[in-house]
């Protein structure tokens, strides 16, 4: 899948990444505002990656169906990795939940003193769709135009269809599409190569005007909040998706980790799953030395519904929110928060931006939304440190599965030659 090119490039991506992201946050620091100069940079790297990103999702989901479909583990993997990404998010929101009414971020807040900030904009959406709205919306009545939208659930949803249709032909035609798909996706996969000899500019670029941008004055207001979110963050990243890799795969807590910090690096930069997946992919399957039919099912897949980071910023916002009104959340209310935070996290690709899922949230236990706009001048930060979970926890899941992938195969192998 690669060459030693692009091994060399991905040795040194992790430096050159870390040297970005410092040298961007000191100029955005002395620079000010007058760093969003830099910010054409930054979204002319963003624009080259999501021009590889829609094409590669779909050929690498369909070669990635289309080889698992054809073992007798296919739908072990499958429903695993499902799974592996739910138990995952539940968890994610309920350590949110306890960290938020531990410390209490949003107690002793004088709403009066916020109250020019109060908007009901979102008042009217946050509705969160019913069930067959949501199975319905992913169904593609018309592929192509899922495809030119850039429509990530209904293309996955497409995706599976037509690889697991490929891995029900005949071994000859199977292998032949198989090739195809396959080959399409290294030539993209060589296309982001080239577009990762410019990330370290494009990363020091948009650390530059996030930093100018928003500076931290702003964060004197929400500073414990963003505390305990990096805390939730470390916990579930180093405790829930790190011990799970360690006890439930072959690879040791600490090679996870040495080969995952470039990728969480970008991930951090761009704040975005879906531009890291490349990386993340050839990362995971390079060093972390998954099988590639896991790699294209499991992260493509988790890049769109594996969102643990998120989860757990709507879970505090909710509670932050409900603090600073003085509401005092009954366990059914929690309930309700840990249902509509997972499920707002998975559904996050079909919904245009993370504030509507927050509102969806609080309107859900009746938490006013008024305040929310004050945490939309930091929700680039936010977004920022929940990407980078966010990503890890996709890269945990493919680790995972393709131990459990592997042991299949073996079983199968060792009832053939008896």
């Amino acid at each position: 899948m690669t060459n030693s090119k692009t091994k060399n490039l991905l040795g040194q991506l992790g430096t050159w990444i870390i040297l970005a992201t410092v040298l961007g946050a000191v100029a955005g620091l002395l620079m000010g505002q007058k760093a969003h100069l830099l910010a054409p940079v930054g979204d002319l790297f963003m624009q080259l990656i999501k021009m590889v990103v829609i094409p590669m999702v779909f050929f690498s989901l369909v070669g990635g169906a289309a080889s698992l479909g054809n073992s007798k583990s296919a739908g072990k993997i499958g429903l695993a990795t499902l799974g592996y990404y739910l138990l995952t998010t539940v968890i994610s929101v309920i350590i949110g939940l306890i960290l938020a009414e531990l410390f209490q971020p949003g107690a002793g807040i004088h709403v009066d003193s916020f109250r020019s900030m109060f908007s009901n904009e979102y008042a009217d959406k946050g509705g969160m769709p019913g069930f067959w709205e949501t199975i319905i919306g992913m169904i593609p009545a018309n592929p192509f135009q899922a495809l030119v939208d850039g429509n990530i659930l209904q293309i996955i949803f497409f995706a599976l269809f037509l690889g697991f249709a490929i891995a029900a032909f005949p071994a000859e035609k199977k292998e032949f599409m198989l090739n195809i798909f396959n080959s399409l996706t290294e030539a993209f996969i060589g296309i982001m190569t080239a577009i990762m000899y410019i990330a370290p500019i494009g990363v020091f670029a948009l650390m530059a005007d996030a930093t100018g941008t928003f500076g931290y004055e702003i964060l004197e207001k929400i500073m414990l909040l963003l505390v305990i979110y990096i805390v939730a963050l470390l916990l579930q990243t180093y405790g829930i998706i790190g011990l799970s890799v360690h006890f439930l795969s072959k690879t040791s807590f600490v090679d996870f980790f040495r080969k995952m910090y470039k990728v969480q690096l970008f991930a951090f930069s761009t704040a975005s799953s879906m531009a890291t997946l490349p990386l993340n992919m050839e990362t995971v399957e390079e060093e972390l030395k998954v099988s590639k039919e896991t790699t294209s099912f499991a992260l493509p897949l988790g890049a769109t519904v594996n969102m643990n980071g998120n989860a757990i910023y709507y879970a505090m916002a909710a509670c932050f929110f409900a603090q600073m009104f003085g509401i005092h959340l009954t366990m059914a209310q929690y309930i309700t928060i840990i249902v509509t935070a997972t499920l707002g996290a998975v559904g996050q690709a079909g919904v245009p931006g993370p504030t509507l899922l927050v509102v969806a949230v609080l309107m859900s236990v009746n938490i006013p939304i008024v305040a929310l706009p004050i945490l939309f001048g930091v929700d680039r930060i936010f977004d920022m440190l929940r990407t980078s979970v966010n990503v890890t926890g996709d890269a945990a899941c493919a680790v995972i599965v393709d131990q459990l992938r592997e042991e299949n195969c073996t079983t199968a192998n060792n009832s053939i030659s008896v």
